[in-house]
């Protein structure tokens, strides 16, 4: 049996082709039985069964192997360590196919990762459901299975339940039959798909429902009396679905869609076939109490996830290491969708969001490539990040633009068609991009997914002629040695002027002349066109002075705007341009209006103010005042209150621009934050205080709250216990521990880990405000052996440590934090552990050349009395 141990993949010699489950979860009992019989088809000679299991009991005396006779096995082990059972039988198996049947018992964990369950209130009383989350690797804590992706096949389903709960999975029922207090409920068989993707769901739930135009059934199922707060995500689901369906060219390949929001969820959605689960955050969405952002994100979450149903569900990854196929395009197409339904919220823009996460990761010498060898299932949790969802979805939006749209979307369908119901690798969808494209798509494409990073282009002008040089850009400053094939699109002095080519080399160099780029010895020049590639632009000073010019004058676009903003940010943590020259060049965004540049600028300030605290204490209050100028332009057009038709963007700024001036210190505006938070407290449906602003008024509460003074955070505790609405609950706990009294941030810390925050919201609480660094760090290391029971089995785990670990900027934390871990790591959360460790020194660095500047006290006063 030894043989089988350790290994990364199942063995090859028995294929699953159906299973017959059936499952009776106890809820009160917080138990499960099941059975399960597998038609297997034997292709090669072999004694042994090896399928995974875990967390399972399996009746050994249940266990036998059906074909031409019945075998029984001489010897049935469950391997925990490394989750899977062994069947061993006397005689060789007859090759061909047969049926494996097996009964076993579970635990409904509180994992929220398997077969778990979920609490919810009913008329005043506390209830629990079943609900599944398999992906990764959790079906196999359900019932034993081929649980890998590639073993693709059908799935019948039973459920045995309490008669007045609602049971729910992937597929319609075909019947039900009541018996007293129990009824069994059966399903019609699903198409083939993977084991992560099977879902059941059983509780207490209302649903609101609509049809699409070609008949397919859609229903958004909630907790009993929240049904109205689904009526958005349906309509957003509706009309997905039908634009799928032209893009990709393949009707919806199941007879109905269910959504349903799951109280209890560690991540923000799971794509299950034909049954979608969300937090309750991701999905509903209240007229009165949600804000804009909370629109937006249902809306792109829904398509995200309905996105899934082709890319990832009807053709399914080979393996994790093509992970990021499935989300780096499910991310991709969801703005493509939500472009489409919500054109006003100008998301193409907002996606740039997405690249600096990505950009902002893959700069860390322990970033991963896109694809990356996964060996054990222990290791696939932590591949669910920035790299494979937003690094993902920016190359696939730059190969996209190179390509050009109706191309893409060609290749794409009959990528589609070709591996409908079975499962493709990277290189799959690259051969499909190549054929309808004619383009070298594999070679461009590998040097993006196949090593780690990305190139800083430097650029700059020598007698008429561009010199650009690609080297890789890391956020420490050191070298790397990555070499890519960069898409370059530049604009001289007007969008109309504009060149395109690819740099394959280390360098290159383009005549002015010979391009007809005319103007360039006083124009401006910018690379990366509406930051459509992955690369970050150097410019050399007389550039970026034009540049400059050119975004007071508000020439540029707002994509343009915000591209040169974020890589003069990163140049500077990397300390290839001073500190003084990036507060220069965010002076010039005074007068700056777009949601999606100002919410960067707002973010870097914070991180500006952040590490200024560190390394030139004396000059914080002239930078936080620098940048209380900077905001009162947008702050005094937008004002407090919504005004009549006023854009989805307007109503996120807002809050955004509030909550970075009570940040800040700005008296009056923590004056009126204040003014209106009592009048919610005493009345909680006054107009005072609309649900987009709600953040910066709970953040401005708290900027005054302190030992001596407690009411302001009372209070919000208070409207934390009253509401049932996640949304408000999320929002108050990303406002709690910006308080700069320490004594309150522990007291929040450790509300965050009481029973009145479920778990998978603890996260939220972690935003610490800078004077509660230190308080956050000795309560992460006092707590940390509860922190690793509660959440160590999944990836919230690593939230923890990148939240209190990363924000400091010595060297002597930096060891500190590796003593103190150097016993407690597990393979899910090493990765995070090395980046968060690695942000500690670049800030270190950081913090000691930003002390040798010479200018920057003095331009720090005079940006600080400059008037706008």
């Amino acid at each position: 049996m030894d043989q089988f141990k350790g290994q990364p993949r199942l063995p090859k010699f028995s294929v699953p082709k159906r299973y017959d489950v059936r499952l009776k979860p106890d809820l009160s009992a917080c138990t499960f039985a099941g059975s399960v019989s597998i038609d297997l088809d034997i292709v090669a000679d072999t004694k042994f069964i090896v399928l995974n299991a875990a967390d399972l009991s399996v009746k050994s005396d249940s266990v036998c192997f059906t074909s031409s006779k019945v075998f029984e096995p001489v010897n049935v082990e469950l391997v925990e360590a490394d989750e899977i059972l062994v069947l061993e039988f006397a005689d060789t198996l007859p090759i061909g196919v047969g049926v494996l049947a097996i009964d076993f018992e579970g635990v409904l964990n509180d994992k929220m990762k398997g077969f778990y369950r979920s609490t919810y209130e009913h008329q005043g009383e506390k209830k629990n459901m079943a609900v599944t989350q398999f992906e990764p690797a959790d079906a196999r804590r359900c019932f034993p299975c081929w649980d890998e992706p590639a073993c693709k096949a059908k799935f019948k389903i039973t459920l045995d339940v309490p008669s007045e709960l609602v049971a729910l999975s992937n597929m319609p029922v075909i019947e039900e039959n009541v018996d007293g207090p129990l009824k069994t409920v059966s399903y019609q068989e699903t198409p083939i798909m993977s084991t992560y993707l099977v879902a059941i769901v059983v509780g207490l739930f209302d649903y609101v429902e609509d049809h699409t135009s070609d008949g397919i059934k859609v229903r958004v199922y909630c907790q009993v009396g929240k049904a109205n707060q689904g009526n958005f995500a349906l309509h957003v689901a509706v009309k997905t679905l039908e634009l799928y369906k032209e893009y990709f060219a393949v009707q919806y390949p199941l007879p109905k869609l269910d959504m349903i929001a799951v109280p209890d969820f560690a991540a923000g959605a799971m794509e299950n076939y034909g049954l979608v689960t969300y937090r309750e955050t991701a999905l509903l969405f209240d007229d009165k109490h949600s804000a804009a952002a909370n629109k937006q994100r249902v809306a792109t979450v829904v398509a995200h996830e309905l996105a899934h149903q082709w890319f990832g569900n009807l053709v399914t990854m080979e393996w994790w290491t093509h992970l990021w196929l499935n989300e780096g395009f499910a991310t991709w197409v969801s703005y493509l969708a939500a472009d489409s339904l919500f054109p006003e919220w100008k998301i193409w823009t907002q996606f740039l969001d997405e690249t600096t996460e990505g950009l902002r990761l893959d700069g860390l010498e322990e970033s991963h490539p896109i694809e990356v060898e996964i060996n054990h299932a222990s290791e696939i949790d932590e591949i669910f990040d920035a790299i494979s969802y937003r690094k993902g979805a920016s190359v696939i939006r730059m190969l996209q633009s190179y390509l050009g749209a109706e191309c893409f979307q060609k290749s794409l369908a009959s990528y589609i068609k070709k591996y409908a119901y079975s499962n493709a690798k990277t290189e799959d969808l690259w051969a499909a991009l190549e054929e309808g494209s004619g383009e070298p798509v594999k070679n461009l494409m590998n040097s993006w997914t196949r090593q780690k990073g990305y190139p800083v282009v430097s650029v700059r002008l020598q007698d008429q002629k561009l010199e650009f040089e690609q080297s890789q850009f890391l956020s420490s400053g050191s070298h790397g040695d990555g070499q890519w094939i960069v898409p370059i699109t530049l604009c001289c002095g007007s969008y109309d002027v504009n060149k395109s080519f690819l740099l394959q080399t280390k360098s290159e160099t383009l005549d002015a002349k010979e391009s007809k780029l005319v103007e360039i010895k006083s124009a401006w020049v910018k690379l990366n066109v509406h930051q459509t590639g992955f690369y970050r632009v150097k410019y050399d000073d007389d550039l970026a002075a034009r540049l400059r010019y050119a975004i007071e004058k508000k020439i540029l676009t707002e994509a343009d705007r915000f591209g040169i903003l974020d890589d003069s940010f990163a140049l500077c943590m990397a300390r290839h341009q001073s500190l003084t020259s990036l507060l220069t060049l965010m002076g010039a965004y005074r007068e700056e209006l777009e949601y999606t540049v100002l919410s960067n600028l707002i973010n870097i300030s914070y991180k500006v103010t952040r590490i200024a605290a560190d390394a030139t204490p004396e000059l914080l209050d002239c930078i936080n005042q620098f940048f209380i100028n900077l905001f009162q332009y947008s702050a005094e057009r937008l004002g407090w209150d919504p005004k009549q038709g006023e854009s989805h963007l307007d109503s996120m700024l807002r809050g955004e621009v509030l909550t970075a001036l009570a940040v800040f210190g700005h008296d009056l505006t923590l004056n009126e934050a204040s003014r209106r938070f009592h009048a919610f407290i005493d009345d909680r449906n006054t107009l005072l205080l609309p649900p987009d602003i709600r953040k910066a008024a709970y953040v401005a509460v708290m900027q005054r709250v302190s030992t001596s003074n407690r009411s302001g955070y009372e209070s919000l505790l208070r409207v934390y216990r009253e509401t049932d609405l996640s949304q408000e609950k999320t929002r108050i706990l990303g406002s709690l521990a910006s308080c700069p009294d320490p004594n309150i941030v522990l007291e929040v810390l450790n509300f965050v880990l009481s029973s009145e925050v479920r778990s998978q919201d603890a996260v939220f609480g972690l935003a610490v405000s800078k004077e509660g660094r230190e308080t956050a760090w000795t309560w992460l290391q006092d707590k940390w052996d509860y922190i690793s029971k509660t959440w160590g089995s999944g990836f919230l785990i690593t939230r923890f440590i990148s939240a209190v670990v990363s924000p400091f900027a010595s060297f002597e934390k930096a060891k500190e934090v590796e003593e103190f871990f150097a016993g407690r790591t597990k393979p899910s959360m090493a990765r995070t552990l090395k980046q968060s460790i690695e942000r500690i020194n670049i800030n270190a660095k950081w913090v000691q050349s930003i002390q040798n500047e010479k200018q920057l006290a003095e331009t720090v006063k005079e940006l600080a009395h400059r008037k706008y």
